[in-house]
């Protein structure tokens, strides 16, 4: 037999009406209207047949009927919230899903993730690197890394870290016929290109170098493919910072220049209002910001290349 059920998306308005005793406060509690909620709780009313709420110029309060109703539903609404903790449990309790880019996860965040693994072994990272923002809701995931503007509505953004963006190669580019010494001597050498937001031609104008073509060379759609590529000597990379630092700190790759320009885009860690509530969360949150803290102050300390 059936289960005989009122309208299910009104239950949510009269529960949150009948704890506040308003409309208002209840609309503001779902982010919804004043007028929702009114047409949500009318709704029920005319289904159930009864009077919930008796209505003033300046109150609302519940009937006989609609506090007995309020007391049962407000009951089974709440044994839905434990169900859902339960059923969702595996997903919270060790298994975190983090959305980031190719490149970062690939350059920065994949050769340091086994220190977070070791401080936190009961929690699981899972990367999603589609370069598609993810949703949060649709996509489960629990906290994204993304490089851009800032400001990502329906979540909470925080600042991670800036980052600049200079030519970078193998050591090896400092020796040989035409050793790498200074700007003009890239006309000797392969230009690598990676990332569409600071190219060459910004950072060759900056350096005054009008008479190098910045288009020739090769172009990878890959960060990583493209910082592969300046490790093994095939030319010189415009290699944003945070994606070279391990290169630079391990001493495969160089910076042969001091020019350097700071992008706009910055990194952000991005989560759902209210994640920072859930362990597994905060543990990456506050690690992340822990990490870059000690790649940025090695990346201070890395020397510049010294010339032969």
């Amino acid at each position: 037999m059936p289960r005989r059920l009122p309208p299910l998306t009104a239950l949510p308005a009269f529960d949150a009406a009948a704890r506040h005793l308003s409309f208002t406060k209840a609309a503001a509690e779902l982010n919804l209207t004043h007028g929702a909620i009114s047409r949500a709780v009318r709704n029920l009313e005319e289904r159930l047949g009864i009077r919930l709420f008796e209505r003033g110029t300046r109150f609302v309060r519940l009937t006989p009927a609609g506090a007995a109703y309020a007391a049962e539903v407000g009951a089974a609404l709440d044994r839905i919230g434990a169900a859902t903790i339960v059923a969702t449990a595996s997903r919270s309790a060790g298994v975190l899903n983090v959305s980031t880019s190719d490149g970062f996860a690939g350059r920065w965040l994949v050769p340091r993730l086994h220190r977070f693994h070791r401080e936190n072994r009961d929690i699981d990272v899972r990367l999603s690197t589609s370069g598609v923002h993810a949703d949060f809701i649709r996509d489960g995931v629990d906290v994204a890394i993304r490089y851009g503007a800032g400001g990502y509505e329906g979540a909470v953004s925080e600042f991670l870290a800036e980052e600049d963006v200079s030519p970078v190669c193998s050591p090896e580019l400092l020796h040989g016929e035409h050793p790498l010494r200074q700007p003009s001597d890239l006309r000797h050498h392969r230009l690598i290109h990676h990332d569409f937001r600071i190219d060459w031609a910004m950072w060759l104008q900056r350096a005054g170098l009008g008479d190098i073509d910045p288009n020739s060379g090769v172009r990878f759609d890959s960060a990583g493919y493209a910082v592969e590529a300046a490790v093994q000597g095939e030319g010189v990379l415009l290699g944003r910072s945070a994606l070279v630092s391990a290169d630079l700190a391990a001493g495969r790759l160089v910076r042969p220049f001091d020019l350097a320009l700071e992008s706009r885009w910055k990194y952000y860690v991005v989560y759902p209002d209210g994640a920072l509530r859930q362990r597994k969360v905060k543990a990456f949150r506050d690690w992340l910001f822990s990490e870059m803290a000690a790649s940025q102050k090695d990346e201070q300390q890395t020397p510049r290349a010294r010339q032969a």
